[in-house]
């Protein structure tokens, strides 16, 4: 039988060492915003002969216009770009300038889409954003203690899910904050729809296995806890393998082929599908065993003996 949890130190080893280079870059950087949550204007235009998003960039810069980000929105042999800058009114002179100046630098385009959001607007979005992950997390919570509500420890098997899914957020902000820094990629709106997306699979595949090792720990009480959970992962494991792999071919695809205005979208629910996989399998299980065993426990009670206060001597 295959003897997962034995190995627990090395799959929490394996996730730290993901997670803090993104950490760091969050800390240190943060995400590059898109005009979602910033506010500014989104200009999608078709030229009429080969362009490169170099050539527009440059060229948007001698004119004047700082933080602008170019990326083509279509298949390399569609001329269609999407232009993300900061404010210009529809109809303002300034947008005219803008476009003399790409079609006597770049060529001749057509104009496609082009939408402006103010900076009250940004914010808005931006606050219900944090409000959704945060509404999302604490029903999660409610509902794992809920649905396990017949075991010894139901908050155990909420609050372990709620880590395995803060672990793959993390996983999936970490990585576009290492984009951003390295590629200037900026995160939309689209975004946080990935991320609560990202969020219900995680959970779902977590359930999926705790349900499990809930009928193995009624059927088998004389069995050690550790050995229920590697049955209950060797019971789970292949379907939750197969049913991950089929959704991550089909993201990859979309990711290589698909249109370059979802392909962020499509990156992040990759990223975080396939994070999400792991900690269902190597995280969530494995903190019920560590906790069973006494081990975060004892984790608890050493970092509160090494806190500076507990040492200084009485006086």
């Amino acid at each position: 039988m295959t003897r997962l949890a034995s190995k627990r130190k090395l799959w929490f080893t394996i996730s730290l060492l993901v997670i803090i280079p993104g950490l760091i870059s969050l800390i240190f950087s943060g995400l590059k915003l898109g005009i979602d949550f910033t506010g500014g204007t989104l200009w999608e235009v078709r030229f009429s002969q080969p362009a490169t998003a170099t050539e527009i960039e440059t060229t948007l810069h001698n004119a004047g216009v700082e933080n602008v980000v170019v990326q083509r929105s279509g298949p390399e042999t569609d001329e269609t770009y999407l232009i993300r800058m900061p404010v210009v009114p529809e109809g303002s002179p300034r947008k005219m300038e803008l476009t003399q100046a790409l079609e006597s630098s770049v060529g001749p385009f057509t104009e496609r889409e082009y939408s402006t959001v103010g900076g009250a607007v940004s914010t808005q979005i931006r606050n219900r954003a944090i409000l959704a992950v945060a509404l999302a997390s604490v029903g999660i919570l409610l509902y794992m203690a809920y649905a396990f509500r017949n075991t010894q420890r139901p908050l155990l098997y909420g609050s372990s899910a709620l880590v395995a899914m803060l672990h793959d957020v993390l996983v999936v902000l970490g990585v576009f904050s290492i984009l951003g820094l390295l590629f200037n990629v900026q995160i939309d709106a689209l975004f946080i729809t990935a991320l609560l997306t990202v969020i219900g699979f995680s959970v779902h595949d977590t359930i999926v296995v705790f349900d499990r090792i809930r009928e193995n720990v009624a059927k088998h009480p004389d069995e050690s806890f550790e050995g229920i959970v590697d049955y209950s992962l060797a019971q789970t494991i292949v379907r939750s393998l197969n049913t991950s792999l089929t959704v991550i071919f089909t993201l990859l695809a979309l990711v290589l082929f698909g249109g370059g205005s979802t392909r962020l979208f499509v990156l992040a629910l990759l990223i975080g599908i396939i994070s999400g996989t792991y900690s269902s399998i190597f995280n969530a299980s494995q903190l019920l065993v560590a906790w069973e065993n006494g081990e975060i426990q004892r984790l608890f009670r050493r970092f509160s003996r090494a806190r500076p206060d507990a040492a200084l001597p009485a006086a």
